[in-house]
């Protein structure tokens, strides 16, 4: 996804940046989120789950 120069210059692809940088946390936030829950849902760890 290479954005031409002459599109996006200054804060713009500043803001361009943040956005995806944001949206990949997100993504890696999302994954740890769910590998969590399901290891929380494992019935051996209950004291895990009762805090939700």
């Amino acid at each position: 996804m290479a954005i031409p120069p002459g599109l996006y210059s200054g804060t713009s692809s500043l803001a361009l940046v943040a956005r995806a940088s944001a949206f990949s946390v997100g993504l890696l936030y999302g994954s740890m989120k769910l590998k969590v829950l399901k290891m929380t849902t494992k019935p051996h760890k209950v004291e895990a789950t009762a805090h939700h």
